[in-house]
């Protein structure tokens, strides 16, 4: 392990995390007589960084998982990240941003900040900078909703094909309230436990990947198997949809991690120098071990090794340096490898697109990384084997809370909605006709939408399809 450093710079940082979000002169809409300054640098940056980290989701995830379903259901999995930045994106604003860094306690926010109460174009929030420096918490609350977005997106790659849509949403709403934000609030608020226990999570391997990962696999166990798996092929509709999916998952991801340094600083290039590094060496590794294991390295395997690199580095990118960066690499391509060959098969679940092998036990790896090479630690920490055994706390916990979470919240929903998983018809039908009344692929001469089901409902595109299809006969 890699001995820590102990510099000015380092305690500046921690100081700067602990003052996050704590009341500043100007901060939170209070009067004051002089005006905290922003930097316009940091602001830009932020900015920038929110909008690549939506990227991500819309068309980065969406594209990802859409090329790895059947081709009856990918429109499915695209309305899932779609509505997911719907959703989401509402509820931050109104309840959801409070809950994560309003004041609250030790486990979740009040609702000091509900619909954005006593936020105003005055208030700021001190950033990651040495010394710190100031954004407008209007620009924070944008950046962490892309968080909030892309976190509960991730879920569906367990459960594709086979949930039914109304009941996704009304589970993602409740999730984020009951999962996400005290997550959030416990690892990223200074008033958060595992925050004041001085764990290390830059980015969100404990906040964003374990909490979706191990939800998920839940979730996938929860809803049981997709008919005909194992005696019917289902294999990815298009890997060059996936490809691009992961490519752009790749560019927003240096938003995802270099921006949660909230400052264009030094911090913010080393996030970003290891976010590249983590993927590169995620890419190589798992390429040779294809290699040695099948003959050849496949694009699938590619694609999946640079998101696992990407999921590992994500809470240790400010906290490790680059050799750090390249052994999380290798580590967590021997890892989510194993478990998606080895591991998925020996249990018999279906994760239908390893959001269990790569998020749930990729950011666990991510997590113990982030104390095993780290070069700056956690408040109050002095050896790494301390850190270890904080992050090994976290780790516990989320593993732990998300999936009793998860459990807890499907069996309510079942209470109430009935059946959350599609009928059998409609499973063999594909999700994109029975939950959507579309097709992705041009049936109906062309269109997207097949006008024999669709103009039943009422859809006034189908109509006009059918009207113009009688007068033509």
């Amino acid at each position: 392990m890699i001995a820590s450093i102990r510099t000015t710079g380092i305690r500046a940082r921690r100081i700067a995390l602990a003052a996050l979000l704590l009341p500043t002169a100007a901060a939170w809409g209070q009067a004051s007589a002089t005006p905290t300054p922003l930097d316009t640098g940091d602001t830009a940056w932020v900015l920038t960084a929110s909008a690549l980290v939506l990227m991500m989701t819309l068309p980065g995830l969406a594209l990802f998982y859409g090329g790895l379903v059947r081709a009856k259901n990918v429109l499915n999995v695209l309305m899932q990240c779609v509505l997911s930045a719907g959703i989401v994106g509402v509820l931050w604003i109104l309840v959801g941003y409070s809950f994560a860094f309003g004041t609250g306690n030790a486990v979740i926010g009040d609702l000091s900040k509900v619909g954005m109460a006593g936020v105003t174009l005055e208030s700021v929030t001190a950033n990651l900078a040495a010394p710190p420096r100031y954004i407008p918490e209007y620009a924070f609350v944008m950046f962490q909703a892309m968080f909030a977005i892309i976190t509960p997106a991730l879920i569906p790659g367990a459960i594709a094909e086979r949930m039914r849509f109304g009941a996704w949403c009304a589970f993602i709403t409740i999730w984020l309230l009951a999962v996400y934000c005290p997550l959030a609030h416990m690892v990223w608020s200074s008033e958060g436990w595992i925050f004041k226990a001085g764990a290390i999570d830059f980015a969100g391997g404990l906040v964003v990947h374990m909490s979706s990962g191990f939800s998920a696999i839940v979730a996938a166990l929860f809803l049981g198997k997709r008919r005909g798996l194992g005696k019917e092929p289902m294999p990815p509709h298009s890997l060059p949809l996936c490809l691009v999916g992961a490519g752009l998952l790749w560019t927003g991801w240096f938003g995802f991690n270099a921006g949660s340094a909230l400052s264009a600083s030094p911090l913010a290039t080393l996030a970003f120098l290891n976010t590249g590094t983590a993927a590169s060496t995620a890419v190589v590794t798992w390429a040779l071990i294809e290699w040695l294991h099948r003959g050849k390295p496949t694009a699938l395997g590619g694609a999946t090794a640079a998101v696992a690199g990407l999921v590992a580095i994500t809470p240790a990118c400010g906290n490790v340096g680059p050799m750090g960066a390249i052994w999380t690499g290798v580590g967590v391509s021997v890892i989510s490898y194993a478990a998606c060959t080895f591991l998925k098969p020996a249990l018999g679940y279906d994760d239908s697109l390893d959001v269990f092998g790569v998020h749930a036990l990729g950011g666990a790896w991510g997590a113990l990384a982030s104390g095993l090479f780290a070069v700056t630690l956690g408040s109050g920490i002095e050896t790494n084997f301390q850190q270890v055994m904080v992050q090994l706390r976290g780790i516990a916990f989320v593993i732990g809370f998300a999936p009793v979470a998860t459990v807890g919240i499907l069996v309510v929903l079942q209470l109430v909605l009935g059946r959350l998983r599609v009928p059998d018809e409609a499973e063999l039908e594909g999700l994109d006709l029975s939950e959507h009344s579309e097709s992705a692929y041009g049936f109906a001469g062309g269109g997207v939408v097949v006008p024999e089901l669709s103009a039943q409902a009422g859809h006034p595109l189908a109509m006009s399809v059918v009207a113009q299809q009688e007068r033509s006969v």
